[in-house]
């Protein structure tokens, strides 16, 4: 009986594509995504994904080359490999994490390669996130449920900061949901199974001994028994290490033909310019801890450190910056931006802090060509309330008001600060937009009017405007003014004078309106 219901729901679900057989195990799954969707989403958000996690690794293309080679392999062997566009991209991020996305758009970060030991491990990771896109879990997830639907905002913390907002120090990027649930989502237990199992039987179509990924899955146990914070926030995140997945992999490799490559001393040799760099981004990662302390000191004295051994890395470049806006030596930063601009012209942070500079220095221009540049990749709160705020000085008020509904959607410090903008350029001419007013009677019959404040900030000086029908049939009008300040969320209300013979007269008798209000400072 159970498997009729399950071939009846497939049958009703194929119009949308609902039951798909994976391409990888060969079992049904019920699917309403197809490789069309994969690819849209995986085209769509990568370039934003990376740019959010400092962008790509571009000092040493070599290695980059090496891991798209290597992944380029791996990628051969998926049975999906004529129909998704494998690409392969180095972040330039200590957290040691590899994430795919659906389409075939798979990273690995600076941090893991630099804990790897073998090209075997190198294939291992690669292959198992080939696998999440070759098997589609994303479009599986999507098609659960388990992630919302495109087209919400959210925000990220992302490099860290000091301009505006010290506490915070924090860039919103707004990003659909859809995207940032891809970003950090969790795979079931089944996927993660599934991911290890055949990306080990890529690993060894490809030539290459799937023991690499046993050692691996060992390393990353005593990694996380160990509970190395980095670790944590990494790839155990999303892929949470375990005996059992160890001695899972250990029984596949029993499955697999014996030998293959390792690949240790060639991954040494790829990996070498990286290992000799590696203290540069740990002084680095120290001293943006550092300044998330408020020891903006020791921040520079590590930046120093850092700066002395690799002097062309951008991030370090864009620090220096934010330290000196933090010393309000704004024409140093200007230069530091300057220069990490000029280190990866590819990376948004460094044309964003350049135009909060410009801005803060009155540099309207400079200000407004930098935030536009900035959001050419990367969408920030912080890049369209500016620009928002720029509109409004040129009295362009329709593109003003376009910048901040798309800030507005950010939880940040810039996106409350542009939903007051919007408040206080629309609440004038529609105030009853954002104040919500009812008519409601008490148990002597008595009218009230009942209003609430559905904006996000305070608002005050309320006018409150009332028609009703006196006990001859007659319209009569008139006003109330609620001083306040109302906060947002908040509501209240005023007794209009009004005494009706009984409550259901009051749809009938009773009109409210709000049709004044200002923002409260």
């Amino acid at each position: 009986m159970m498997q009729r219901i399950i071939l009846a729901v497939c049958f009703i679900a194929m119009s949308l594509a609902g039951c798909a057989v994976n391409p990888v195990t060969g079992e049904r799954n019920f699917q309403l995504y197809g490789s069309d969707w994969e690819k849209e989403v995986g085209a769509q958000m990568y370039a934003p994904m990376k740019q959010s996690q400092g962008g790509d690794f571009i000092l040493d293309p070599q290695l980059t080359a090496y891991v798209e080679e290597v992944g380029g392999r791996l990628a051969g062997q998926a049975r999906r490999s004529q129909e998704l566009d494998y690409q392969f991209s180095v972040l330039n991020d200590s957290v040691p994490n590899a994430w795919a996305l659906p389409g075939g758009k798979i990273v690995i970060n600076r941090g893991l390669l630099v804990e790897l030991e073998s090209e075997a491990e190198l294939a291992a990771v690669l292959g198992h996130e080939i696998v999440h896109a070759d098997a589609a879990h994303g479009a599986r997830a999507q098609s659960k449920g388990v992630l919302t639907q495109a087209g919400a905002v959210i925000s990220m913390v992302v490099l860290g900061s000091t301009i505006d907002n010290q506490s915070a120090r924090e860039v919103a990027m707004i990003v659909p949901a859809l995207g940032a649930q891809l970003l950090t989502q969790k795979y079931g237990r089944d996927a993660e199974r599934e991911s290890d199992e055949y990306g080990m039987l890529y690993m060894s179509e490809a030539g290459y001994d799937p023991q690499g990924a046993v050692e691996l899955q060992k390393t990353f146990v005593e990694l996380s028994e160990g509970r190395n914070q980095d670790w944590l926030s990494g790839l155990f995140a999303s892929h949470p290490p375990s005996r059992e997945r160890v001695r899972n992999n250990e029984k596949t490799a029993e499955s697999l033909p014996a030998g293959g490559e390792m690949g240790r001393e060639r991954y040494q040799q790829k990996t070498a310019f990286l290992r000799r760099v590696q203290p540069a981004y740990d002084a680095f990662d120290r001293a943006n801890k550092a300044l998330q302390e408020d020891d903006p000191a020791t921040a520079q004295e590590l930046l120093n450190k850092a700066m002395s051994i690799e002097p062309r890395e951008s991030l370090f470049h864009a620090l220096q910056g934010d330290l000196h806006a933090l010393n309000e030596s704004f024409p140093d930063a200007l230069q530091s931006y300057e220069s990490a601009i000029n280190a990866n012209p590819g990376l948004f942070y460094g044309y964003l802090r350049k135009g909060q500079v410009s801005y803060r220095l009155d540099d309207d221009l400079a200000a407004r060509d930098s935030l536009e540049q900035s959001l050419e990749l990367m969408p920030t709160a912080e890049a369209h309330y500016l620009l928002g705020m720029l509109d409004k000085k040129d009295g362009d008020s329709k593109s003003a008001m376009e910048h901040f509904k798309v800030a507005a959607g950010s939880e940040s410090e810039a996106g409350k600060s542009a939903s007051r903008e919007l408040v206080m350029m629309e609440l004038p001419g529609n105030p009853s937009e954002y104040i919500a007013s009812r008519a409601a009677v008490d148990q002597q019959n008595g009218v009230w009017v009942q209003f609430a404040n559905r904006s996000s900030v305070p608002v005050k000086d309320i006018e409150i405007s009332y028609a009703w029908l006196d006990d001859q049939g007659q319209t009569r009008q008139g006003s109330k003014n609620y001083a306040g300040p109302l906060q947002a969320g908040a509501q209240d209300q005023l007794n209009l004078g009004i005494r009706l013979s009984g409550s259901n007269e009051l749809d009938q008798r009773v009109r409210v309106q709000i049709t004044g209000a200002r923002v409260a400072e």
